[in-house]
């Protein structure tokens, strides 16, 4: 099975979480997000658009918010 990309969102999750020293496991457990709809996110597996906005607000990447 051939492994999805990481879009150029999932990149700017990266780069945020990497910013503020916390990994995707701590960011989720923290904030009542499941792994993986972060993971989806990411990868651009599934939109999840009930938890986007929720990471967008957190991590302030509203350059990617869709509304």
């Amino acid at each position: 099975m051939k492994k999805s990309q990481i879009t150029p969102f999932g990149w700017a999750i990266k780069r945020r979480l990497a910013e503020l020293e916390v990994d995707q496991k701590t960011f989720c457990e923290q904030n009542d997000i499941p792994q993986a709809r972060l993971s989806d996110m990411i990868r651009g597996r599934k939109k999840a658009k009930r938890y986007r906005m929720q990471v967008i607000e957190l991590l302030s990447l509203h350059e990617y918010d869709e509304s």
